[in-house]
């Protein structure tokens, strides 16, 4: 958890409670001094070309994997993740980061159209300054997602982490920093109100990883001067299990899905809906690997599940799933917690009536709901305003994916992780999302489209 102390902001190892570190927090004056360099250096950065600036971010790379280890061991003390998913984080970056420049490039490139009067060429301008607000459950991958595009496109960047990670993201700014001009990119920190400012001041674009709430009331702020918004919003996603399942490889995604990262992902599997033919065997098998997991401090050796990222959530979490079970919900594995540590759950025996079916969690928790017929499942899984991932496991692939095309979420995988191929779209649906990321239309939103045309002949 992270705490003010006057204007410091501590970064507080949620396994330990120990400080890890501080930073200053950013006042108003210095968000409005942020941005003001930015603008003002901005200009010569967007008369590189496309060519040049993936080059000039190109040995981020070199030098993300040079400190893997190092910047790894920080995630994990910031925000508990286990030390070998805080290391594929890192190392994750790195070894797409080229890739993506190429595919970002391509996606900027100008295009020409024409008729029999007219020539036209689309161009992807940048629109001045973003405004990059990343949350702490990848306190590395999320800023970097965010950041990469937007100076891709041109554009000048200030980037707000989370209070929560403020560490993480102050090293990954200052190797990016290294490679550019001066005022190109800087970083602010603090929490509500330092977003809250930054969304005010004098920015053009705002580029938000986060909850469904904290999305809207950007939304609402933005609207005020029509800035545009990239918004990757929260998720409630569901499994559905077809009565034809591969049960061993449904209930190992299921318990993966639900539990990495202490459940704190965006697309963690929180609803699963269960043909009742299967419901029991299935149950039984999620329990069992369930019971498997080592839970405790990310540091530890071969730890599945670390702590929750602060006080709050867990709390948040506990509450959740105490009313569920005074609501007639049936423990199947795990519950309970200690200190930040909270036991991996497995609930049963829910209704659509229970909070805990509507509202994220972001927490260690798997609900199983039981249904009869694929129009039952189908409806059940489309029943929140959410629309971020989905799955379905099935092993007539050809129905799995009818069904898959009737659910209302911008990602669906069938037998597998909603994540798409390279150069898919990292996209939600309904209240998950406005706007997205990857792709070529994707890296587009990053940037202003321009279309200048002359007469033929």
């Amino acid at each position: 958890m992270s705490t003010r102390s006057l204007s410091i902001l501590e970064s507080i190892d949620p396994a330990t409670g120990a400080t890890v570190g501080a930073v200053p927090i950013a006042a108003r004056a210095e968000i409005e001094a942020a941005v003001r360099s930015a603008r003002a250096a901005q200009p010569a950065w967007a008369r590189r070309t496309l060519a040049e600036r993936a080059c000039a971010l190109a040995p981020l790379a070199a030098r993300l994997e040079e400190r893997a280890e190092e910047l790894a061991s920080l995630i994990t003390r910031e925000m508990g993740k286990p030390r070998r998913e805080a290391l594929g984080e890192v190392r994750g970056c790195a070894a797409t980061l080229a890739a993506r420049l190429n595919e970002i490039a391509a996606a900027l490139e100008p295009e020409v159209t024409e008729d029999a009067n007219t020539r036209s060429v689309i161009y992807h301008d940048p629109f001045g300054v973003c405004a990059a607000i990343a949350p702490w459950n990848f306190p590395l991958s999320m800023p970097h997602s965010l950041v990469v595009p937007a100076l891709m496109a041109g554009n000048a960047v200030v980037l707000k982490p989370s209070e929560e990670t403020p560490l993480v993201a102050e090293e990954y700014a200052a190797m990016v920093r290294a490679l550019l001009p001066a005022g190109v990119l800087a970083i602010v920190h603090g929490a509500d109100e330092v977003g809250k400012a930054l969304v005010e001041a004098e920015v053009d674009l705002i580029a938000f990883t986060g909850s469904r709430e904290t999305g809207k009331k950007i939304l609402a702020a933005a609207a005020q001067g029509l800035k545009r918004v990239i918004l990757e919003l929260g998720g409630k996603d569901p499994m559905i299990v077809l009565d034809d399942a591969d049960l061993d490889k449904a209930a190992k995604f299921a318990v993966m899905n639900a539990f990495r990262n202490a459940g704190q992902v965006c697309v963690s599997t929180e609803r699963i809906y269960v043909d009742e033919k299967i419901a029991a065997d299935f149950e039984a098998k999620v329990a069992e690997l369930t019971a498997r997991l080592k839970v405790g401090a990310g540091t530890e050796e071969g730890v599945d599940v670390g702590p929750m990222v602060n006080g709050r959530q867990r709390d948040f979490v506990l509450e959740q799933v105490k009313k569920a079970v005074a609501q007639g919900a049936r423990m199947v594995a795990g519950g309970g917690h200690k200190e930040n540590f909270v036991m991996p759950t497995v609930l049963s025996g829910l209704t659509h009536d229970m909070d805990i079916m509507k509202k994220e969690t972001f927490g260690p928790v798997a609900c199983i709901l039981r249904y009869r017929g694929e129009d039952e499942a189908v409806r059940l899984a489309n029943d929140t305003p959410y629309g971020l991932g989905a799955t379905v496991f099935g092993r007539d692939e050809t129905r799995a994916l009818a069904v898959a095309r009737r659910l209302q979420a911008g990602m669906i995988g069938v037998n597998k992780s909603c994540g798409g191929a390279s150069g898919a779209p990292w996209v939600g649906a309904k209240e998950s999302g406005y706007g997205f990321h990857g792709s070529k239309d994707g890296h587009r939103q990053f940037a202003q489209t321009r279309v200048v045309s002359v007469p033929k002949g």
